[in-house]
């Protein structure tokens, strides 16, 4: 049994997708529709750079969604491998996008334009510079968490991503980041800062979330066949009233990554694939379980070689 996984911000680079752009014309296709519906052209900025304008959020959610339904749309109608047979389907962040999109819940050019509006409004919630996040390696999620309630009252910093055994990520206004880092060391806990021009997943997030709030509610999800996990919850969603509510708590809420693929595990999931650019859900999935299969498919040899 199998579950299909779409990564999220942080796994983009120029060029991503070329092969898929010089060999099919399916895909020539949806790069024009992209730059048709967001009014500039995204697949130039995909395939020739630069590179820090691509890394703006605004830019680069819609473009590793564009490139992971792409690539899902090559292997459903140029190989005719039925990815519908997916017992779950489920995505990191923005990545949830991808999965729902893919499995039917919300087209192609409206979920284009959420994107960009989510990228820009996480984007901009906060002041650049004030808010940052930090990786925390080797440690537990407890651990973590008993660190913050010990501290509550000096400093506010809130998990963003619980990502696998010994990656969680959190965030928080920058002096209260750099606080937390010095609590860190003091526990001997391995941490790097990352490098973001925002605080995501944290209420920081708050005037995104009311963006979110107003766009989510103007758009008819369609009723999919096809499972949801939640990164909210990490749970199977019900139905697309409470699809859309949980998008819209996703923006300031943990990204339980962790938890929703034990939770995979746990209903009977021993094979994942990864459909997007670079792998970075992989590795994750390998240091949750070693136990289950995994494919990265983002080149045209992973399409070949892949086995349901």
């Amino acid at each position: 049994m199998f579950s299909v996984i779409f990564p999220g911000q942080g796994s983009q680079m120029v060029g991503m997708g070329k092969e898929f752009y010089d060999n099919f014309d399916l895909v020539k296709n949806l790069f024009k529709e992209a730059d048709d519906t967001l009014n500039f052209s995204i697949s130039k900025l995909i395939l020739e750079g630069p590179k820090d304008v691509l890394d703006l959020t605004a830019n680069t959610q819609p473009a590793i969604f564009l490139i992971s339904y792409s690539i899902y749309n090559v292997i459903k109608k140029e190989f005719n491998i039925d990815l519908s047979k997916a017992k779950y389907f489920a995505g990191h962040s923005l990545g949830e996008y991808s999965a729902l999109s893919c499995a039917g819940y919300l087209n192609f050019s409206d979920t284009l334009k959420i994107l960009r509006i989510r990228g820009d409004a996480m984007q901009n919630s906060v002041p650049k510079g004030e808010g940052g996040m930090v990786a925390v390696l080797g440690s537990t999620v407890e651990i973590v968490e008993k660190i913050l309630k010990d501290n509550e009252k000096s400093l506010s910093v809130e998990i963003a991503n619980d990502n696998s055994e010994g990656q969680i990520v959190l965030s928080g206004k920058m002096d209260d980041v750099d606080k937390f880092i010095l609590l860190l060391k003091e526990n001997s806990i391995k941490n790097i800062k990352l490098p973001v021009s925002a605080p995501f997943h944290c209420s920081l997030m708050n005037k995104a979330t009311n963006i979110m709030n107003d766009e989510l509610n103007k758009i008819n999800f369609i009723e999919g066949k096809n499972k949801l996990i939640s990164n909210v919850t990490a749970n199977e969603i019900s139905n697309t009233n409470e699809l859309k509510d949980l998008l819209i708590k996703q923006i300031e809420n943990r990204v339980r990554w962790r938890e929703s693929v034990v939770n995979m595990i746990g209903n009977g999931v021993n094979h994942f694939i990864e459909i997007g650019p670079g792998k970075v859900l992989s590795g994750l999935v390998k240091r949750i379980s070693k136990e289950v299969k995994i494919d990265t498919i983002n080149n045209q040899t992973n399409i070949e070689g892949l086995q349901l």
